[in-house]
């Protein structure tokens, strides 16, 4: 099955199988674009709510059974849900399965590259077969400071919250760069993939927070 989707994908790219992996992403991109207006409609939606929620939970503070009853019930006036913000996430997740599943498959990608750089390959394969300075393992140096980039103008649209507990203020501006920690174990397959994944997500929510929804 593997081997066949790949096969599909490297024909409809002409060839060439790293287009194909950044075709593939962009597709599933615009598959899931409209649970992504949701979700930013949702985060808008929260933010103006904020204050009416805070005073929920003071109110409710020792009765959660009530408190999620009215949330809710707030939320469905709004048309919207507390839980639409992660169906953007849970809907990735079977792609994202699927594309490490082919990065990862032994045969699937083998004489694929970008530049010469292996797309089967991790970046300590790279530098084991190729040496510390040569062009694949510029090519994977190149991808990692890229994804690294993105992560940071990830980490500068989180918004963080007064109500929000300490450890997450901490925690959550560091979250993005979970990517740069994945391409570094992941063969070059998936850190295309994770490069314009997220590159993509960056500029969809900056393009999402300056208009009306």
């Amino acid at each position: 099955m593997i081997d066949s989707l790949v096969t599909f994908v490297i024909t409809v790219s002409g060839g060439h199988a790293a287009l194909g992996i950044v075709l593939f992403t962009l597709a599933v991109r615009l598959l899931l674009l409209p649970l992504n207006v949701r979700q930013a409609r949702t985060t808008k939606i929260k933010e103006r709510l904020a204050p009416r929620l805070r005073a929920l939970q003071k109110r409710y503070q020792r009765n959660p059974e009530r408190l999620a009853k009215e949330v809710s019930a707030l939320y469905a006036k709004e048309g919207s849900s507390p839980f639409a913000g992660i169906m953007p996430m849970l809907a990735q997740l079977p792609f994202m399965w699927l594309m490490y599943r082919v990065a990862t498959h032994p045969t699937a990608l083998v004489g694929h590259d970008l530049f010469g750089a292996p797309l089967g390959q991790q970046v300590a394969g790279v530098i084991a077969n190729y040496g510390l300075v040569s062009t694949p393992v510029l090519v994977f140096f190149l991808v990692i400071a890229l994804v690294a980039a993105v992560a940071w103008l990830s980490a500068r649209q989180i918004k963080i919250t007064e109500e929000q507990p300490e450890l997450m203020k901490k925690i959550m501006p560091l979250l993005p760069y979970g990517s740069v920690l994945a391409v570094l174990v992941l063969p070059l397959a998936a850190g295309i993939y994770l490069l314009v994944s997220t590159a993509w997500a960056v500029s969809e929510r900056a393009v999402l927070a300056s208009r009306p929804l």
